[in-house]
């Protein structure tokens, strides 16, 4: 079985890859690095398809070191040690360099066997993840390695990866691919920054298109074809990963910076990966985090849509999760509630408490060492307006604020009629 595609023309050099400007632009730092020969412990982090593999590759063609490759998620401590077992012989007189994928699947222990090695030298290693490392790679590790991000590459730089696997399937094909530009970016646009899966999908179409007509064949490729191909294709996705994360999150700054299209995008990618409980949680927090007392009838307004969601299921939730996304976004905000209950709880947190006031507890029976007998609470009902003074706080927080009203109409309504009410000015 032939190897794939994107493996047959993965890039032999630096100028050959795509995207990555950041870090491989001319005078950018890791460029210089890869050119320069002395290569330190690197840890390349970034989504899959975005070249890491490959500069790892290029990079060890550069080196004089002896190439072993591992892969955390089959790879163990017996692996480790049969490496470990080549320092310093004639197997590996230059020193090893380690190309680690995945290390973020390697435990503690398992990371921690190479550190003696690293910091000598005689094993240079290579990480890649697509995890964040400063959450999966233990501290000892990263201290001794130089982290670089890998960014999701553009449509734009894709572009060409996808022109030259035409040219180079239809070479090996005998046929000469015939893709508008407006088809090589649809390919590109469908892979979501993956320029892997950009190169399988021109696989795909070399299969899936036909044998071409004319004396030497032509083969058209049009935007029916990649349709069909790039259904649901685009987006990246993991429920336990950064992609999650970074979905949710953006879902929820969106709707707090009362930008509704933002949000119904986030809202949409979260519902096409299915992730239906996510989408509804988040909402929920919003809608008391940052709305909160700017339309406190917000509150079960959501909640409301969220039930209807969860009864009548997906795709039909989709219409009851737009209607509330939209409502959160372009309600007023205010986040004095959520303000509140942290600087109460970091109070509690930083032991500033204290016995319940005597008028508030739930006593009906005055023992003998009590020297005032009776608990004194003042019932707010038997007043004007309903309220009296009486201490509520604890002595040692008396005269404590936490909840400072937001500026906008509800709060600034309820804090009029309060200060009326008390005589506060």
């Amino acid at each position: 079985m032939s190897r794939p595609l994107a493996d047959r023309i993965r890039p032999r050099t630096l100028d050959e890859m795509v995207g990555q400007r950041h870090l491989l632009g001319p005078g950018m730092a890791l460029r210089n690095i890869v050119e320069s020969g002395n290569i330190p412990n690197l840890i390349f982090y970034g989504p899959s398809g975005v070249g890491k593999t490959t500069l790892a590759n290029i990079i060890a063609e550069k080196t004089s070191k002896k190439l072993y490759r591992l892969n955390a998620t089959t790879s163990g401590i017996a692996d480790i040690k049969d490496m470990v077992a080549e320092v310093g012989t004639l197997a590996a007189p230059n020193g090893i360099l380690l190309y680690l994928d995945e290390i973020q699947y390697f435990n503690k222990k398992q990371q921690q066997s190479l550190l003696e090695y690293l910091e000598s030298g005689d094993i240079t290693m290579i990480a890649s993840t697509t995890e964040n490392p400063y959450f999966y790679v233990y501290n000892a590790v990263i201290s001794r390695c130089t982290v670089f991000e890998f960014k999701s590459v553009t449509a734009e730089d894709i572009v060409p990866a996808v022109e030259r696997a035409f040219r180079v399937v239809g070479e090996e094909n005998g046929v000469t691919y015939d893709v508008p530009e407006d088809v090589a970016y649809a390919i590109a646009q469908a892979a979501g920054g993956d320029v892997r899966k950009a190169i399988t999908t021109v696989e795909l179409c070399s299969m899936a298109a036909g044998a071409g007509e004319g004396d030497p064949p032509v083969v058209s490729v049009g935007t029916a074809l990649i349709e069909q191909i790039t259904a649901k294709s685009a987006m990246r996705y993991d429920r336990a990963g950064d992609d999650h994360y970074d979905i949710v999150s953006a879902y929820q700054k969106s709707m707090r910076g009362s930008d509704p299209d933002a949000a119904l995008h986030y809202l949409a990618r979260l519902l096409e990966a299915g992730d239906l409980p996510s989408a509804i949680r988040r909402l929920l927090v919003c809608a008391c985090e940052d709305v909160g007392l700017a339309y406190p009838q917000i509150i079960p307004i959501v909640k409301s849509a969220c039930d209807i969601a969860l009864q009548v299921g997906l795709p039909e939730a989709k219409i009851p999760l737009a209607d509330a996304v939209i409502l959160v976004a372009t309600s007023p905000k205010s986040n004095s509630g959520d303000q509140a209950i942290s600087k109460a709880m970091s109070d509690l947190a930083a032991g500033r408490s204290g016995p319940i006031p005597r008028q508030l507890q739930n006593k009906h029976f005055d023992g003998e060492d009590q020297e005032v007998k009776g608990q004194f609470y003042i019932y707010p009902h038997d007043y004007p307006n309903h309220w009296t003074y009486q201490q509520y706080l604890p002595d040692a927080l008396v005269g404590t604020q936490y909840y400072e009203p937001g500026p906008n109409k509800n709060e600034q309504a309820a804090k009029a009629y309060w200060d009326k009410i008390k005589g506060n000015k």
